[in-house]
């Protein structure tokens, strides 16, 4: 049963995503909420945080911001601030939405907390796996992207920026970020749940190059 709180965060989310990109929807939100809550079964965490982070973390993802990494803060912030959230608990879950990102991963995390990595990995297991391939090849489409390009080689040193700006096909993506998330996850259940979504992903890449080649 969920409190007042989290389920009117449930409907300002809803109404705020609802002509969302399909991989950044209310249901990707719903899937990061649900993961978080299991891996919070075993962890030593404020659960509140926890489901207030993960139900506000995309709120308004840069992405779609001309890469304006305040709107989400903002807003989450604001809606906080209406249900009377005590500063404290605001200043965590902004704190959560600020750092959660991979960003390319080379940049260094300015906060940490155990209700951040709950969330950070329940976010990062939703890129992975077959819903990880779904959402990659759904956001290339949307960006009118190439699904390959052999001649394009990933970049596995970008700044944070060029991660940002970058336009390479959606293959490149699975060297220059999610292969590269089973060993960056932070609580023992979630680096079980990702093993297997991450061998399902090398699999995947095998049977595409296979395709791709004509060898099958």
């Amino acid at each position: 049963m969920n409190s007042p709180l989290i389920n009117n965060t449930i409907q300002f989310v809803k109404t705020e995503l609802q002509n969302a990109e399909g991989g950044h929807d209310w249901f990707h939100i719903e899937r990061v909420w649900k993961n978080a809550k299991l891996i919070a079964q075993s962890e030593e965490v404020n659960l509140e945080i926890v489901e207030l982070g993960a139900l506000l973390h995309d709120i308004a993802d840069s992405k779609f911001n001309d890469g304006d990494e305040t709107v989400g803060p903002q807003k989450a912030r604001n809606f906080l601030i209406g249900e009377q959230v005590g500063e404290d608990i605001i200043q965590h879950v902004i704190a959560i939405i600020e750092n959660i990102s991979f960003g390319g991963g080379n940049q260094k995390q300015q906060f940490t907390s155990p209700e951040l990595d709950v969330v950070q990995d329940a976010d990062r297991l939703d890129a992975i796996g077959a819903i990880g391939i779904a959402r990659c090849f759904n956001y290339g489409g949307f960006k009118n992207r190439a699904i390959y390009d052999p001649d394009v080689l990933p970049n596995l040193n970008m700044s944070k920026e060029e991660y940002k700006k970058s336009n390479a096909p959606s293959i490149n993506h699975f060297y220059e970020k999610l292969l590269l998330l089973k060993d960056r996850m932070n609580t023992a259940t979630g680096k079980i749940i990702a093993k297997q979504r991450h061998q399902f992903m090398e699999k995947y890449l095998e049977q595409f190059y296979d395709e791709w080649s004509g060898n099958v």
